[in-house]
Formats: structure tokens, sequence, C-alpha cells
């Protein structure tokens, strides 16, 4: 066994990427924890989905990529220009709904919702409104973060952010949590019923 990843990409996956690297955009997800979105994604039919953090929209490709045809995906971002990229490869998939905006507004104007499957790739999905977020997921739910592993990009003292985040998702008595030291470092959390 090895990382190489033998099955198809998302077809709007490799145009997403050039568009990526074209705009400048540097903190795009690791293409294995992508490729994980997208086998957690297919464990989830019918689900309603939640993205804080589209970025250009790789990961988006992916998640969509193993969500079926009844399954949903709000998908939020502060940059319109990144939002652009995704919304020109991925806006006409009716699943999903592509939104930029504020996280901490959004976040704070949508705590009814609740949903089957969080990726929280942003500050107001980890670091910032974590029990408002957290209280989104479903029992039986998914709340994914990547990026735990040191990474080039994080500015100076980051690391112990992440190091408090991890140990107060793991002192969790309403989730059962995975950590893996692998991609960009993840971790899941599902949302005990």
């Amino acid at each position: 066994m090895n990382e190489t990843i033998q099955q198809s990409l998302p077809a709007a996956y490799a145009a997403i990427d050039e568009a990526t690297k074209a705009s400048g955009f540097t903190m795009a997800s690791d293409i294995l924890t992508c490729s994980l979105l997208r086998t957690l994604a297919a464990s989830k039919p019918g689900g309603k989905f939640l993205e804080l953090g589209t970025g250009t929209g790789l990961s988006t490709s992916w998640i969509l990529d193993g969500m079926d045809a009844d399954s949903t995906l709000v998908s939020i971002d502060h940059d319109g220009d990144f939002l652009a990229i995704a919304d020109r490869f991925l806006g006409s998939d009716s699943r999903v709904k592509l939104v930029t905006t504020d996280g901490e507004q959004w976040v704070k104007s949508h705590l009814k919702e609740r949903y089957d499957y969080v990726f929280a790739d942003t500050w107001h999905g980890k670091y910032l409104l974590l029990e408002e977020v957290l209280a989104m997921v479903k029992p039986g739910g998914l709340y994914i973060i990547d990026d735990m592993l040191p990474q080039a990009n994080w500015p100076e003292g980051h690391d112990q952010k992440a190091i408090r985040l991890v140990a107060e998702l793991e002192e969790r008595k309403d989730f059962v949590v995975t950590k893996q030291a692998w991609a960009s470092g993840l971790l899941i959390a599902v949302k005990k019923g």
C-alpha cells in the first residue's frame, strides 16, 4: 500500500488546480486530505454537508464527487476572488451553494442549522466559534479538520493553538475522535447520539 491515488480525480479538479496556481492561492487542502473527504462524503447518502473555507474549490470538488444526488453542500468563504474560481467550475452543480460571506457572521446567523458532515477548513470552524460549529453537527455526523501538523505558512505561535485545539477536542465527551498524523494532519470526530 502507498499514498498514490489510483482512483479517478473529480472531473473539475485539474482545471481548478490550474486556476488555483494561477491565482496565487497557497492554502489549498492536500490531495490526500481531499481523497479522504470524498470517501467520508460517500458515507452520508442524502446528507446535508457544510464546508467552512471553500478557497478555490479544490476540496469542494472532492466532497461533491463523494456525495450522492440527494445530498446538498453549503460552502462558504470570505474571499470572493477565490470563491469565483470554485463558482466557475462547480457553480452549475445544483447540489452546491457557494456563499461569499464572513465566517463569523454566517455561523452566527445559521446556529439552528444541523449538518451530517462539516469540513472546517477555516479559523471560524476550528479556533473561533468552535462550540457553535460543533453544535451544528447532527448526532452521528462528522466534524473534520486538517492542517493539524506544522505547516510552512503558519504564523509564529500557531502550533500551540493547534495543540490546544486537538487536546480540547480529545477531552470532549460528546464526540468520538481519531487523529491522523498523515497528509497535513487530520482530526475526524463523530458526534455521539
